[in-house]
């Protein structure tokens, strides 16, 4: 590796500069044109925002609170974000949710335990996603029909179960996952979500199985031909986007402790929001999850943000909305205006 000299002398005898090696130069300054600089400033910026506008932001038990805004929806963010780089979708994942949680509700009433909802909970996730992952590699579908005919699918399973119902009544000890606290303020939730966070930041970019991904996004024919099992990766994928909404389902029903079939509507919007802003490219091949990471803070932030500020739900879902269609047409404007310019 080539380096630039630790210790040059100047002309005028004053002290050696010291110099990064080309290695670390290059980091450096690939982070700083990077996207997640560019989330870092506006995470900043939303929180002296929210500072100024709410006396009640700064709180530490309100900003513990503000972390349930993301972190359940998050989990699957890490998740769709591996799927997307490799040139799929999954718009099923709330109606996974609404299912799984109907599914522990109904174990509940037949007196299942914590650990039998939770791996209740998990399997009926798997299963959701290896139904997708059949569809799309097996059968060769598009996964945007397929996950639309899906998130249908599994939110009609849950009106017809419960109707106009709720399933409560879940043991004590069940309430742990999304109301308990490891230390202080620090969430059992906040504390999964860092972890889950972590195995995904390592999976995709310190592993040959990330490397993969990225190659199948890029060029899934060439990966084919290279010699990567495309239809299994992708069906991979979609089992484990299927087990992380499974996971979501288990922490947001303990949370509520209750389900009801119209459970996390519209999350499939936010989550792929969290997904886009955080860099991933719509089209695949591309994206860091510390984008992702770093964008679930800053959508959690401005949700809690309005809720302070009594913002109606109503233009919450208008801000999201315009939000993914900005993060989804800037690159290309400024890409078309660069062009023309040069």
């Amino acid at each position: 590796m080539s380096t630039v000299s630790l210790a040059t002398a100047s002309d005028d005898g004053a002290a050696p500069v010291r110099q990064l090696p080309d290695r670390l130069r290059t980091r450096l300054q690939r982070f700083v044109g990077s996207w997640e600089l560019l989330l870092l400033v506006v995470a900043a910026a939303v929180f002296v925002t929210n500072s100024l506008a709410s006396p009640y932001f700064l709180d530490p038990w309100n900003l513990s609170d503000a972390t349930y805004n993301f972190t359940e929806k998050a989990m699957i963010a890490f998740a769709m974000a591996l799927l997307i780089i490799s040139g799929e979708i999954d718009l099923s994942v709330a109606s996974i949710i609404a299912l799984a949680s109907t599914a522990m509700g109904l174990a509940v009433q037949f007196g299942a335990d914590t650990s039998t909802l939770v791996l209740c909970g998990l399997l009926v996730g798997l299963a959701c996603g290896a139904f997708n992952g059949l569809l799309v590699t097996g059968l060769g579908l598009p996964s945007i029909v397929v996950t639309i005919g899906t998130m249908s699918l599994f939110r009609g399973l849950s009106y017809i179960v419960l109707g106009d119902k709720a399933y409560t009544g879940y043991p004590d000890s069940f309430a742990f996952f999304g109301q308990g606290y490891v230390w202080w303020v620090i969430s059992f939730e906040l504390v999964l979500f860092g972890v889950i966070a972590a195995v995904f930041a390592v999976l995709l970019h310190w592993t040959n199985f990330g490397r993969v991904i990225y190659a199948i996004g890029n060029n899934p024919t060439g990966a084919l031909f290279s010699g990567i099992r495309v239809p299994r990766v992708k069906f991979a994928l979609f089992l484990l986007t299927g087990l992380m909404s499974g996971v979501a389902a288990i922490c947001l029903t303990s949370r509520l402790g209750a389900t009801r079939p119209s459970i996390a509507s519209g999350w499939e919007l936010e989550v792929v929001t969290m997904v886009v802003l955080g860099g991933i490219n719509i089209l695949g091949g591309s994206g860091t999850i510390p984008g992702v990471f770093i964008a679930a803070f800053v959508m959690g932030m401005v949700t809690f943000g309005f809720g302070l500020l009594n913002v109606p739900g109503i233009v919450m879902s208008i801000f999201i909305g315009l939000l993914l269609i900005s993060v989804i047409a800037l690159p290309r404007l400024w890409r078309r205006y660069a062009s023309r310019k040069a």
